[in-house]
């Protein structure tokens, strides 16, 4: 039976198809049509610059870092060229395979390998990153001729950096080190993230961290025409990249050198400034290490046996090590009590050896009998200090000492400093978390009026309070940089400039304590250390307790493991009559001040003063704690000669201690005994 079509139905199902596949081909071109507008419209310009990027690649030039010099020109860090083997991960493969191949040709140690393996940890795949430094020409000549063996491994020739004086001054020089996650996530938040492309260290501490703008320098590009392989093919555009400037500090090196050789293996810090300036000559923190361990990421073993010892070389203790002042701080105290009007320069106590406050007797060592302002400082009274304290108050001292820079910040410029504790009521209340430890105890201010209790300053904080002394009551911010040599231009330029504040104290009060700590250097527990100098100086010993004594045991360093025993502390500032230096000094766990701090002090001002470098045989005593005035016969500072360049550059402030005219004459003989404790002691 044959089937009738409907004609006019299939006809009508056609029509709908074609009308269907009508509407999908207009929405398809549609789409293309508004496609093509996005893309040759819309984002032309995007799309016009990515084609160009594929085209053209911008390379980076890292400019040179900026050397750091002394207040006469010495070189303290500086820069070299020299080729390294780098290896980019994403490119090379098997990293492992890689490794040991190019083992084959080159020497590549155990610590070579793990501290590449620490880098691509930290680092991101397509970094290049070195696997051994400071290849030999003859290294480079055996890779080259291997070199199609091993994709994504090059030489490429660095810079690197060199601190020429190692030891010397490293906390305050700092060093540099690799560009860590954190630092590159602030890098790339901040403004400088352009200038830092292509870089791969930065400053980690000390001058290097806290000048590292002025060090940088500003990168340079160079834009290159590049094949379909990513080869270039010709230089299109460059911008050469600015080295960064030349940082001059105030610190005389050789002084420092000078220094940190008298300390030997004793621990401990001492600070010089200007008075005049804030100018800091001299930052000793001892021990110390050597910077250029830092340079290419220092090995494990080295980083364990700096981090671990008992000695703790890496604390910058001038800096962050905060100790009691003892009786350092005593003129400080003279001071407020004169300013607040609770004791008048001629007001006498009777010192019978000790005082005794709510049942609670203090010792003070040895009766002075009747004691005024003058006398107490020149005899160190504690009987004297006990009594201001109680009169004060707490909270009297913190206000009079605060301005002082006691507890605060100096405001130096390297990063890290300490705060210490000036304490206060205030202080306890924030401190402590148990109500009755929130209290303050009147029997707590007693201490605090020889410089123990809760007081706890940085050497730096001392050193600026007697430069404030020094200068009649104006006070300077310590500051290192004193200016820069621009790298285009080779010009210097000063920076910080500090016109001083005045404290506001009345002449009288201030020549009140000068004399007294100049007296102290002539008549009192110093003047052991300074017979014979032929110039007067200011002084005051101090000795902090590292651990606490009862009051009914004597105190027997023979009797304590070394690191329970005192502190051995010395304040002072030179010439007396218009000082240029003042000095903080503290050797740790050596007894009394005069016995160890202040023969340190006596060889600076004859460094500074008389142009006079310590003899061998002084330096010898002097580690061993066994010298007081200096033994031997002094050399010439010119005498002594740095292994290191000397930038001679128009503009440049220099300062060169005075040449003594005529022959230096001998010191004591090594072979006298030193001092005793009873002469010593404060």
């Amino acid at each position: 039976m044959m089937e009738i079509r409907n004609t006019e139905a299939e006809l009508q199902r056609f029509r709908l198809r074609a009308l269907v596949m009508s509407v999908v081909v207009l929405i398809a071109f549609g789409l293309v049509v508004a496609r093509l507008l996005v893309l040759q419209v819309q984002r032309h310009e995007e799309l016009a610059e990515r084609a160009e990027n594929n085209r053209t690649a911008v390379v980076p030039i890292v400019p040179n870092r900026g050397q750091i010099l002394d207040r006469n020109g010495v070189v303290l860090a500086t820069n070299y060229s020299a080729y390294t083997l780098e290896i980019t991960p994403s490119r090379a493969g098997n990293l492992e395979e890689t490794i040991d191949g190019l083992a084959e040709i080159l020497e590549i140690t155990p610590r070579d390998r793990r501290k590449f393996k620490r880098l691509v940890d930290d680092s991101r795949s397509f970094d290049s990153l070195p696997i051994r430094t400071r290849l030999t020409d003859e290294e480079v000549a055996r890779f080259s001729a291997q070199r199609y063996r091993f994709p994504g491994v090059d030489i490429k020739a660095r810079l690197f950096r060199t601190y020429p004086m190692q030891e010397t001054a490293s906390h305050v020089i700092g060093y540099i080190g690799r560009i860590n996650q954190r630092e590159k996530e602030a890098l790339d938040d901040s403004d400088d993230a352009a200038n830092y492309r292509g870089t791969d260290v930065i400053g980690k501490l000390g001058v290097e961290q806290s000048y590292e703008r002025d060090l940088h320098g500003q990168t340079g590009w160079e834009e290159m025409e590049t094949s379909a392989g990513g080869h270039a093919v010709r230089k299109l555009g460059s911008r050469p990249a600015t080295p960064g400037d030349t940082l001059v500090l105030s610190l005389d090196i050789k002084l420092q050198r000078m220094v940190e050789e008298l300390y030997g293996d004793r621990r401990g810090a001492l600070v010089a400034i200007d008075p005049r300036s804030g100018e800091v000559l001299a930052m000793v923190s001892r021990p110390t290490f050597d910077l250029n361990l830092f340079v290419d990421g220092i090995d494990q073993e080295s980083w364990t046996a700096l981090n671990e010892s008992i000695n703790r070389p890496l604390l910058n203790r001038a800096l962050r090590g905060t100790y009691p002042p003892g009786s350092t701080y005593k003129p400080f105290m003279a001071i407020a009590a004169l300013e607040s009007g609770k004791r008048r320069a001629d007001t006498t106590i009777m010192d019978n050896g000790s005082w005794t406050f709510g049942g609670h007797t203090f010792r003070s060592g040895h009766p002075n009998g009747p004691t005024n302002l003058r006398r107490s400082i020149i005899k160190s009274s504690n009987v004297y200090y006990y009594m201001l304290a109680n009169d004060m108050g707490v909270d009297m001292i913190h206000d009079y000492m605060k301005p002082l820079g006691f507890g605060q910040l100096t405001g130096i410029d390297v990063r890290g400093e300490a705060r210490g504790v000036l304490p206060s009521t205030e202080w306890k209340r924030n401190t402590y978390k148990r109500p009755e430890q929130k209290k303050w105890y009147a029997g707590e201010t007693i201490s605090l009026g020889i410089g123990q209790g809760y007081n706890n300053f940085t050497i730096l904080q001392l050193a600026h309070a007697m430069s404030t002394l020094a200068a009649k009551g104006v006070k300077h911010q310590p500051h290192l940089a004193v200016g820069r040599i621009d790298a285009v231009t080779q010009q210097f330029s000063a920076i910080n400039k500090d016109p001083g504040t005045s404290m506001g104290y009345k002449p009288e009060n201030v020549e009140a304590v000068r004399s007294a700590v100049v007296a102290v250097t002539v008549e009192g527990t110093s003047r052991g250390i300074f017979a014979g100098a032929p110039y007067v100086s200011a002084g005051k010993t101090g000795t902090a307790q590292a651990v606490g004594v009862r009051q009914n045991e004597k105190y027997n360093a023979a009797r304590l493991s070394e690191f329970q025993r005192d502190h051995s502390l010395y304040i002072a500032y030179a010439p007396a009559d218009n000082p240029t230096i003042a000095v903080a000094a503290i050797v740790e766990n050596a007894g009394f001040g005069a016995a160890a701090a202040a023969p340190l002090a006596r060889r600076v001002f004859d460094y500074w003063l008389l142009g006079r470098y310590p003899s061998v045989e002084d330096i010898a005593a002097m580690r061993k704690g066994l010298a007081s005035v200096p033994v031997g016969t002094p050399r010439r500072v010119s005498e002594i000669k740095l292994d290191a360049e000397v930038v001679g550059l128009p503009g440049l402030p220099r300062y060169e201690p005075p040449e003594s005219s005529g022959p230096i004459p001998a010191g004591r003989p090594a072979s006298l005994p030193p001092p005793s404790a009873a002469e010593l002691e404060d």
